[in-house]
């Protein structure tokens, strides 16, 4: 491998690595948003099957 294509490899993989490090460390710090409105109604219908309409 020429030393461009070294440079290139290494450069590529401390951006893929860094970036999965960096998400891993911040997900750990702060797991679940805070902001976000309170969940809906949960949706129990009978029949998950897709609805039915006359044509």
């Amino acid at each position: 491998m020429t030393p461009i294509a070294i440079t290139f490899l290494i450069g590529a993989l401390v951006i893929i690595w860094g970036g999965l490090a960096a998400s891993i460390l911040i997900l750990r710090r702060r797991p679940e948003r805070d902001d976000y409105p309170a969940g809906g109604e949960p949706d129990e219908r009978e029949g998950t099957g897709p609805v039915e309409r006359d044509s």
